[in-house]
């Protein structure tokens, strides 16, 4: 996968921090945990404040998750009868 320079300044996976999963870099906060605060509705002040983390951080949450989606491959799943 690869990253712009952006991402590489602001994400980090290393196998020591969280399991490997990405965070934000110097954080142990995970991508997932930024983007599921979002999902839930939490806005970026909100997030800013509980994760200690800033806006630029978010974004690039954001843009690794969408490279992750526009690099993967979608089937349909069978029907269940």
């Amino acid at each position: 996968m690869t990253f712009n320079m952006d991402l590489n300044d602001r994400i980090q996976i290393d196998p020591g921090i969280c399991h490997g999963k990405p965070v934000i870099r110097d954080t142990r906060v995970p991508i997932s945990v930024i983007i599921g605060s979002l999902a839930a509705g939490m806005d970026l002040a909100e997030i800013k404040a509980e994760y200690g983390v800033t806006a630029e951080d978010i974004q690039a949450a954001l843009n690794f998750a969408n490279d992750l989606i526009v690099q993967e491959s979608f089937h349909n799943l069978p029907r269940v009868a």
